[in-house]
């Protein structure tokens, strides 16, 4: 399995998609009716692909997952670049911080990073903090889905890609629980590779490992489960 997508609901998916895009510098892949989707790859690193799907209107409540911009020496210059695409600055309480909070045209929070060690060479995207009851936990649960590796690197329980390049996926200590009536903003998806152990199995292994599955959509094609702390994941069948 490997970590595939980062997926946003979106009310305009082609107006979100594109800013995004824009953000970070990533190629377009789809522009339908059906979403928007757009590939960041990292030169000697992952591919991961953000999707945009329509929505009529997104879920309210905490964002338990964001996007960390780097920043660094030319934070000031990112800000500015930021706002002139179409985002805007943010209050979500963040205080007297080094990072700037910004929103994008949803009006999804994300931060414009200082300058730190642990974001150096990793791409336009540093990393994705997403909410957790129990970090420890939750760094082994999507260390088995993704592939990604437990590193040392920044002040949380975080994981990498193999290649040591692109974002960082930092399991943050949450600031309240999940609400279970309440999806998630932003979510991750998993992909099975070709050969990979039958989906019952993996689902298996899911379970045992703390998360849980939601009712089935005969609709689509993936199961949709939650982690230990009750964030959203989409397992994806393999393209073999």
């Amino acid at each position: 399995m490997y970590l595939e997508n980062l997926v946003f609901d979106a009310r305009d998916p082609r107006t979100l998609g594109r800013f995004w895009e824009a953000a970070l510098g990533t190629e377009t892949l789809t522009d339908d009716a059906g979403g928007y989707e757009t590939r960041l790859a990292v030169p000697d690193g992952p591919e991961l692909d953000l999707c945009f799907q329509p929505v009529a209107q997104p879920a309210h409540g905490p964002r338990r997952l964001h996007l960390d911009l780097r920043g660094g020496a030319e934070q000031e210059a990112v800000v500015e670049r930021l706002l002139a695409l179409g985002a805007t600055r943010a209050d979500i309480g963040q205080g007297d911080v080094p990072w700037v909070v910004l929103a994008d045209p949803e009006g999804n929070a994300f931060c414009v990073m200082e300058e730190r060690a642990a974001y150096a060479g990793r791409g336009p995207l540093a990393a994705l903090p997403l909410w957790s009851a129990d970090p420890e936990r939750d760094r082994d649960f999507w260390a088995d889905l993704s592939g990604w590796a437990p590193t040392d690197e920044g002040s949380v329980a975080s994981l990498q890609h193999p290649s040591g390049r692109g974002p960082l996926l930092e399991l943050v200590p949450e600031v309240e629980p999940k609400r279970q009536s309440t999806k998630n903003h932003l979510h991750l998806d998993i992909r099975l590779e070709p050969g990979d152990d039958d989906p019952e199995t993996v689902a298996r292994a899911i379970l045992d490992r703390g998360g849980q599955e939601l009712p089935d959509n005969p609709d689509v094609a993936w199961r949709t489960f939650l982690d230990p702390s009750g964030n959203e994941l989409c397992v994806l069948p393999s393209r073999g």
